[in-house]
C-alpha cells in the first residue's frame, strides 16, 4: 500500500503552485508533515527556505534535525517529505542515524513519502542515477527500494546545436544499463510521479523519457499511465 510522490526537481522557482497542488491532494486530510533536511548541510535554513516557499502547503511542517531521537519522529510521523540536494550526503546521513529501515517500514506500511530530487533518488533501489558529485561516501549505493525503477531528476535532452563535447544524459543512462537492468526514468523539470500501490501517474508541469534495457527510449506526458515500470 505505498504512497509516493517523486519530483524531478524544478520547484523551487517563484510559482510552484503546480506542486504545491499535488501535495495537497496527494496527502489529503492528514494534520503534519516530517520534513528531511539531510541533502544540504545547513538544516535550519533550508527547513526555512522550505516553508517560504509554501511547500508545507498548508500542513503543520516540522523538521528532523529539530527532534532528539530521528526514528521515534518517523515512527511517529504522518507523511515524510524528502528535500533535494547532495544525494550522497542524503543516504550517508540517513545511514549514520540507521534511518533506513524504518522509513522503508512505514512507507510500505502506507506512510505518504514524498521526495524531490536527491529525495527522489533515494526512494529508488540505488542512488546510481543520480547527478551529483560523491561529496561524501556511503556504506552502500543501495537506498530505500520503495520502487523497483531508478530515477535521473533533472533531466535534459541532448541538444543537437550544442557544442559540448562531454557526456550527456543519456550517454550516462546507456551506460547504466550496460552494467544493470533496472528501468530508468529521466523526469524533466517539474515532472512528477504519483505512486498509488503498483499504480504510477505522470502528474507535474513537464514529461520524463524512458530508458528500458534492450528496449527503445520513449518520452511521454503528463497524465500518461507508467504502471508498465512495475512489470
Amino acid at each position: 500500500m505505498s504512497r509516493l510522490l517523486l519530483g524531478g526537481g524544478g520547484h523551487s522557482k517563484p510559482e510552484p503552485a503546480a506542486f504545491i497542488s499535488e501535495i495537497r491532494k496527494f496527502l489529503g486530510p492528514i494534520d503534519r508533515i516530517l520534513f528531511v533536511p539531510y541533502a544540504l548541510k545547513d538544516y535550519d535554513a533550508y527547513a526555512r527556505w522550505t516553508m517560504e516557499l509554501g511547500y508545507h502547503a498548508g500542513y503543520g511542517f516540522e523538521s528532523i534535525h529539530k527532534h532528539k531521537d530521528p526514528r521515534k519522529a518517523v515512527l511517529d510521523a504522518q507523511a515524510v517529505y524528502f528535500g533535494g540536494g547532495n544525494t550522497f550526503r542524503l543516504l550517508t546521513t540517513l545511514e549514520e542515524n540507521d534511518l533506513l529501515p524504518v522509513i522503508r517500514e512505514r512507507v510500505l506500511a502506507g506512510m505518504p513519502y514524498i521526495g524531490v530530487s536527491a529525495g527522489s533518488n533515494v526512494a529508488c533501489p540505488t542512488i546510481k542515477t543520480t547527478n551529483d558529485m560523491p561529496i561524501v561516501q556511503p556504506k552502500s549505493f543501495h537506498a530505500l527500494g520503495l520502487v523497483p525503477f531508478q530515477i535521473n531528476p533533472h533531466y535534459v535532452d541532448r541538444d543537437p546545436n550544442s557544442t559540448h563535447q562531454g557526456e550527456t544524459r543519456e550517454d550516462r543512462i546507456r551506460e547504466f544499463h550496460e552494467m544493470n537492468d533496472a528501468p530508468v526514468v529521466g523526469l524533466r523539470e517539474g515532472g512528477i510521479l504519483r505512486v498509488e500501490n503498483h499504480s504510477i501517474l505522470l502528474c507535474g508541469t513537464a514529461g520524463a523519457r524512458i530508458f528500458q534495457k534492450g528496449k527503445e527510449q520513449a518520452v511521454y506526458a503528463p497524465g500518461d499511465n507508467l504502471d508498465f515500470l512495475w512489470l
